[in-house]
């Protein structure tokens, strides 16, 4: 559910710390990235499944005019994309293990002594290769393994389970303290131990635990970013998405012991090990903590709690960057650093990036929009005090006028509002608001820890033009397909598309979307008449709903689209 189609978070900040990892080292040379507790999620593991049982409903069940649509509408293909960006973001990562000073220092000693014992370069070629093969194996293996422990349906809970939430925020804590050098996370030495003997063996099998082993003593590096890699691509949903992500992570790590022995030569440009590896870790390790508050937000946001807000969040940020920014110009030493005599120019510009970011988020505590990274934030709702041209405009009078009684789940959804727009929580609610305002309906499928829809809500909709139009044209019915709140039990039901019961308000929505338009992502946008019917365009063509859409002029082209139809059809 929570996908992020563009500019993932992992990715993002893998980037940054990539390119810490090549400053660093030229300078060395010259110096030294929709369920919870109590809310059963629907079975539609794919678009292609989710068509086929609506199909078959079809087929037993008289359906109304109002549900012909269903079978057509297929959902966003974001599977494919999701795995990519997991694989992206291990791939990023374990380019970044690889200058870990666990590894790096290896690279050289590994290459050699397998171009020194093999007798031939052809057969050192070989071995390494298949160290290279082993290396991947044992990561990908991590991966299925976490699979198989959790299952398909239990990834997809995490992405909004506010116990897994909160055990990744400590978890995440625990790395990030790791890197800063408060203690390392190793595996029993026994282990390396036995696997380090076994690595003596003659053949396959000793290359493979020699691989192995080093898995194992690297883990004190590796582990934090295996760990936050696997959490990541767990809590995303995929099926495949720990493995993927541990066959990118491993891609990485194994690819530079391959090369060199391709070209030992090559070892000569290497720069030296020295105290850069070590900033590098700490940077990481900063950037753990960071990671760390969105998991704690969501699991805020989730559950209620109301104290994390926008502004707390952001003050953390600030914080953690700061001091980041203020380690990279020598201004703040850790136990286990080296002396810094005089400051780069690579960390220079290192540090002036961090204390740009810094100074950027700084007007964010009174309200500025932040776009570039409103996806991660918390809600703008939250925010005590903020400043967007559109939060002063009130809603439509009218809407303020209507006979549909007290607007159902207000209350829930508080810290979410959109500024200036009368959103709507109950679909049939909205639909009796929708007769009354003479008004089409635009259904926002959205969640509570969906990082697409709070960037499509700050960076799309407070456009004017797009705003206007949601304001003024439009029915906004916001449904929580991850909200907990448990249904009174006369609304309880066993649901004739997925089977299950439904005990939960997110439950209710997912089931919806899933029934009526065969999708289960968010966001998903669908326009709909008073009588809850998808319309049909100019061109007599029924108008699909729409998944994330960060082109603002194509996102007004749907939305206008819908208003026309709806005109039309009076």
């Amino acid at each position: 559910m929570n996908t992020l189609t563009t500019s993932p978070k992992r990715i993002l900040f893998i980037l940054i710390v990539s390119s810490l990892s090549l400053a660093f080292s030229a300078n060395v040379k010259a110096q030294d990235t929709a369920s919870t507790d109590g809310l059963e999620f629907t079975d539609i593991p794919t678009a292609a499944d989710s068509l086929a049982a609506a199909k078959a409903k079809q087929k037993t069940d008289t359906v109304k005019k109002t549900e012909v649509a269903k079978t057509a509408v297929s959902a966003p293909k974001e599977a494919k994309q999701t795995l990519w960006q997991i694989f992206i973001a291990g791939f990023l990562g374990g380019l970044v293990a690889v200058s870990m000073p666990c590894i790096y220092p290896m690279l050289p000693l590994t290459v050699s002594f397998f171009t020194k014992k093999a007798g031939s370069r052809v057969k050192g070629i070989t071995q390494s290769m298949i160290y290279g093969l082993s290396i991947i194996i044992i990561y990908v293996l991590l991966g299925m393994l976490v699979t198989l422990i959790f299952g398909a349906d239990a990834l997809n809970a995490l992405s909004t389970n506010g116990i897994f939430n909160f055990f990744f925020f400590l978890l995440l804590v625990v790395f990030g303290i790791s890197f800063l050098g408060a203690f390392e996370i190793t595996l029993p030495s026994s282990l390396a131990n036995k696997l380090d003997e076994s690595s003596n063996k003659n053949g396959l099998a000793g290359i493979f635990f020699m691989a192995a082993t080093l898995v194992v003593v690297s883990f004190s590096c590796t582990g934090p970013i295996i760990g936050s890699l696997l959490i990541d691509a767990a809590s995303k949903g995929a099926r495949l998405g720990p493995a993927i992500g541990m066959f990118g992570f491993s891609l990485a790590l194994a690819l530079p012991f391959t090369l060199f022995a391709l070209f030992p030569s090559a070892l000569k440009s290497l720069p030296k090990s020295g105290g850069w590896l070590n900033s590098i870790k700490v940077v990481l390790g900063f950037l753990e903590l960071a990671f760390a508050l969105k998991f704690l937000s969501n699991v805020d946001l989730a559950y209620h709690w109301d104290w994390f807000d926008r502004e707390v969040f952001l003050s953390l940020w600030i914080a953690i960057f700061l001091l980041m920014g203020l380690y990279l110009i020598g201004k703040i030493k850790f136990s286990h650093d080296s002396d810094l005599p005089h400051l780069s120019a690579p960390r220079a510009l290192i540090a002036i990036v961090v204390f740009a970011f810094v100074a950027y988020m700084v007007p964010g505590l009174w309200g500025a929009p932040l776009k570039s990274i409103s996806a991660f934030l918390p809600p703008p709702a939250t925010q005590d005090f903020y400043l967007s041209d559109n939060a002063g405009q009130a809603a439509p009078v009218a809407a303020q006028q209507l006979s549909v009684g007290e607007k159902k789940y207000a209350e829930l959804f508080k810290r979410v509002r959109i500024k200036g727009i009368d959103s709507w929580y109950d679909y049939d609610q909205a639909l009796l608001v929708s007769k009354q305002l003479k008004k089409p309906i635009m259904i926002d499928f959205t969640g509570w820890n969906c990082v697409n829809c709070r960037k499509m809500e700050t960076d799309v909709w407070e456009d004017p033009a797009v705003f206007k139009r949601l304001r003024d044209e439009y029915v906004l019915l916001q449904l929580y397909v991850d909200e907990k709140t448990a249904l009174k039990p006369s609304e309880v039901y066993i649901s004739d598309f997925s089977g299950k019961k439904i005990t939960t308000l997110g439950a209710k929505w997912l089931d919806l979307e899933g029934k009526r338009f065969g999708a289960n992502a968010q966001p998903y946008y669908v326009l709909l008449d008073s009588d809850g019917n998808l319309m049909n365009d100019a061109n007599g063509k029924q108008i699909q709903p729409s998944g994330a859409d960060f082109n603002i002029e194509s996102y007004i082209k749907f939305l206008d689209s819908g208003i026309a139809a709806y005109k039309n059809k009076k």
